[in-house]
């Protein structure tokens, strides 16, 4: 079955077509951090607008880099939430469009679970079950992952999520949009031991997150610092970038680590933008290896946002009797009691 999958829940416009819920045929992307750059962050209304303006072509490419047209198409997945209201919007409806028109079935996708399930995407897959992280710009969770469509919520965040403390301490530190790539360059050239900032574990057991309370304590110790240049004279911007990513890498690796071992799994996968990271990789695949158990990761063009990631999910959903009703609606969040097939861990 060839599924083409749209994607337009964020700053990104995405479609691409995945045959089998396995071979990508295409995947186009079309990036809008030019757009959102000057205002360090992304600005909805202007998302929308550019989805509006690029959604067919981004299609049409898709279909031509695949080799197909509309007609070979089986089922259109289409992101229907989390995200931003008026982008998602934009990809639902052109979706239904082709769907009504070309009589063929819709399936609306949870965003999150298109990340869980990016890493069929690559030619080593985990087997069930096996414990997902997924770390973005919106989302810090874990997953335990039973088999296709069944999923156990094991902890998310309770603020911030850890994309979004980069963004926020990279415009604490005057470094632009987006954070993560920029903190991840300079830190290599920092070292993570000239500043001490907070780990915020919560309570003895709990797999949730919280990184608040971290960007507020960079935001305080830049004001001290840029204020005091003797006692920190030593300490430079990278020095920072290093301190800060340690702190979020080193919550992110314990949480991981014992969701595994206490489930007992023998893989377990990295996902989402920040998931791109090299450093957060290579901590999260030392730190799992030394327990034994395996981690998978995609490959970064499959870590942010993509469609090709809600196709796959949309066709293991198709394979099981799932099709959408066109009256179908976007949601901006999206509780996992509300994404079929998952339940949240009590």
């Amino acid at each position: 079955m060839n599924i083409l999958g749209i994607d337009t829940s964020c700053d990104d416009t995405s479609a691409a077509v995945v045959g089998n819920g396995r071979q990508v045929l295409s995947s186009i992307v079309n990036s809008q951090v030019s757009i959102h750059h000057p205002y360090g962050g992304v600005v909805p209304e202007l998302a929308s607008r550019e989805h509006v303006g690029s959604i067919s072509s981004v299609v049409d490419r898709a279909l031509q880099q695949a080799t197909l047209s509309i007609d070979d198409l089986d089922a259109i997945a289409v992101t229907i939430g989390p995200g931003l209201v008026g982008a998602l919007l934009v990809g639902l409806y052109y979706a239904k469009g082709i769907c009504f028109s070309k009589r063929i079935p819709l399936i609306g996708v949870n965003h999150l679970e298109g990340h869980i399930l990016s890493v069929f995407l690559e030619k080593e897959v985990p087997t069930f079950p096996f414990v997902v992280l997924t770390v973005s710009g919106g989302h810090t969770s874990l997953f335990h992952v039973k088999d296709f469509g069944n999923y156990e919520l094991l902890g998310q965040t309770l603020d911030d999520a850890a994309g979004e403390a980069f963004d926020k301490v990279a415009k604490i530190l005057g470094l632009g949009y987006p954070g993560g790539p920029i903190i991840e360059e300079l830190a290599r050239s920092g070292s993570e031991d000239k500043v001490h900032f907070p780990r915020a574990y919560l309570e003895q057991g709990s797999l949730d997150f919280s990184f608040s309370g971290l960007k507020t304590s960079v935001a305080l110790f830049v004001k001290e610092w840029r204020q005091s240049n003797k006692q920190h004279a030593t300490i430079k911007v990278a020095d920072i970038a290093a301190s800060f990513q340690s702190a979020v890498f080193d919550v992110l690796v314990q949480k991981i680590v014992e969701a595994s071992t206490r489930l007992g799994v023998s893989c377990a996968a990295l996902v989402g933008g920040v998931a791109c990271n090299r450093a957060l990789r290579e901590c999260v695949k030392q730190a799992t290896l030394e327990k034994g158990i395996r981690l998978y990761c995609p490959r970064p063009q499959y870590c942010t946002d993509n469609a090709a990631m809600i196709a796959v999910a949309g066709f293991h959903r198709l394979l099981n009797g799932e099709k959408a009703d066109l009256s179908i609606d976007v949601r901006s969040k999206f509780p996992v009691e509300n994404m079929v097939g998952a339940k949240r861990s009590r």
